[in-house]
This record gives structure tokens, sequence and C-alpha cells, in this order.
């Protein structure tokens, strides 16, 4: 099994912290998007992880930190790591694409800016599964049309009459990706374009033109991290269900804590000092983080990052920030300095 990880975009509604960190690899409730997401893949599958291929953009931005990180993410799945480039954002199908050499045999085709919370099995008659979740406001998204028998027969965006509640989250298994490269590679060559982009939508309706059998996987849980205040509100839930699961050691045992209160669930990582203080609940703190006098809750705060005299709340503070002050909503970039 293959999972194809497209992840070149900028994250541009998640700025300021995505100016100085690609998106994906922005840490919440402890670790990078990507790594959660891929991991959590990886538990659904059930199955051995043989190669995990990355869609990155410019290397100026995608450097070798990012580089090394995925690498080391697949080696932990035990998994080959393979990096691919795309140039230009040209859309889904053409980021697929772009990962041309890794495209055959099953494969979790996956873009990295959700998380999810899934327990459900593949199914072996089906030639493709597309994930969804089920959603209150359908009308919002794109959703999959269903025939009696319970196949996808159609995907439909943003339908304003009810097709079905069933949205699609961005995350596909395919029993034989190569079929999805070749109705890929016709879009290319034909030039077939929505919305200036060549997208993998255009690429699976070829497939069920063609008599594919398309079924759906249901995720429990659906999480965004698009913009400041939803990535806030992924990182909360994220906490509750590690808690849940109890797999995870949520507070490092670097951590200082010199009269400080600790209210769980708080991811905190090593070497963090917490003097006078009350921390949580659903607060994630990242390594060598130094908060005095603060009481903070529902907040991201990432590492290496200076809090003194704050009462936050759903805040979230990127790396290398000196903040002193008493605002409480904010969103700081890294290496911002409010005193």
């Amino acid at each position: 099994m293959k999972i194809i990880v497209p992840m070149a975009g900028r994250g541009s509604r998640l700025r300021p912290h995505s100016l100085t960190v690609p998106k994906p690899l922005i840490p919440v409730a402890g670790q990078p998007i990507v790594h959660r997401l891929v991991k959590d893949i990886a538990k659904v599958l059930k199955q051995p992880i043989d190669e995990i291929a990355f869609v990155l953009g410019d290397p100026a931005w995608f450097g070798d930190d990012v580089v090394d990180s995925l690498k080391g993410l697949a080696v932990s799945l035990g998994a080959k790591a393979s990096i691919y480039r795309q140039d230009k954002p040209l859309g889904t199908g053409h980021a697929i694409m772009c990962a041309k050499p890794s495209l055959s045999g099953p494969a979790v085709i996956a873009y990295a800016d959700t998380l999810i919370r899934a327990q459900f099995e593949l199914d072996p008659n089906a030639d493709s599964v597309i994930w969804t979740k089920q959603v209150d406001n359908p009308e919002a998204y794109g959703v999959v049309k269903l025939n009696a028998k319970q196949e996808i027969i159609e995907l439909v965006e943003k339908p304003k009459e009810f097709v079905s509640d069933h949205a699609v989250i961005g995350i596909y298994y395919f029993k034989d990706v190569g079929i999805l490269k070749e109705k890929l590679q016709e879009i290319l060559d034909e030039n077939v374009m929505n919305g200036g982009e060549y997208q993998i939508n255009d690429g699976i309706k070829r497939m069920m033109a063609d008599g594919k059998i398309f079924k759906t996987g249901t995720v429990d849980e659906w999480m965004d991290c698009g913009n400041k205040a939803i990535t806030v509100e992924t990182n909360q839930r994220m906490l509750g269900f590690l808690q849940a699961d109890g797999d995870e050691q949520l507070i490092a045992n670097s951590v200082q804590i010199q009269n400080a209160n600790i209210v769980e669930p708080c991811f905190i990582g090593e070497h963090v000092v917490l003097k006078d203080c009350t921390i949580g609940p659903f607060v994630s703190i990242g390594n060598n983080t130094v908060i005095e006098n603060a009481t903070i809750k529902n907040s991201l705060i990432q590492t290496n990052t200076e809090i003194k005299n704050a009462n936050l709340n759903q805040a979230m503070i990127g790396n290398h920030v000196k903040y002193n002050g008493e605002y409480t909503s904010i969103s700081i970039g890294d290496y911002s300095v409010l005193e």
C-alpha cells in the first residue's frame, strides 16, 4: 500500500503562521498536521505501508528541513519516502500527476489540510473508496450521489437541492491508482480544466464512466486546519481524543512546574517552564517555551516562545515569539515581539 500526499500549497488562510512554516508542518496537539494525518490513515488501512510519496512546492519554501521531517515520518511507519515537486499550482489532478512514478498498485491519496478520526474497513469489491463525512449542511460541500447499491455514481459540488449528506473530505483509496493515472493523463493531454486547473474529480468521473465501482468510507471526525480559529478548535478536539485514547504521553517529563496548575487535557513539550500560571484545558505548548504569570486556555502555542503577564483564550502563537501583555484572543506569527 502507498500513500500519496499532495501538499504544495502555501496555506495562505493560516497566515501569519504559514508565512515561515508550511501549513502541513504546523503542529496540532504536539505533532505536525501531515504527521497526524498520515498516521491516522495508516491505522485505518491496517496493512503495511510500502511507500509515502509527498508532493511539495518550491524548494525555497519546502526545504531540506521539511524533506527531513517527511522522510522521518515515512521511516517511522516502515515505508520508503519519495519526494516530488509541483512547480506550478495547476490543481489537484496536476499535483497527483507530479508523483507519476509512484502511481501504481493500491494507494491512498490524501490532501494534507485536514485531520480525521475513523474506523472502517475498505470494501474489497470497490475499485475505489472516497472518504466522506456526514454533515448537516451538505449544500456547503462537494458531496457524493449514491445509487440503490450505495455505490457512488456522481460527484456534485455544493448542490442547491439535496443529493446526499456525505461530504467529500479529500482522501481517496484506489485499488489500482494506475487507472487514475491513465485518466488524469488524458485530462492533461486534452487540456481539460475546471477553474483554470486540472482536477482529480475529472479523472474520477472518467473512471466512473468506465464502470469502476466507487464506495464511501465514512469517517467519524473530520477536522479542518484552514485558518486560525478553526485550527485552535481542531487542537481542542484532538487533545480530547488523545486523552481518551491514552496512547500518547501528552506532558513531557522534562516540564518544569513552579507554582503552576495544569488543567488537562493539554500537550506540553520538552523543556517547557511553567511559573505562577494556570494552563488548560485544551492547550498545546511546544518545546522550550517559558510561560510566567499567565492564565491560558483553549490555545495553541509553538516552540521557543516566552509569554508573561497574559490572560489568553482562543489564541494561536507561533515560534520564537515574545509576548507580554493583557490581550486575549490573538494570532501572532513567528518571530513577533509584543512587550
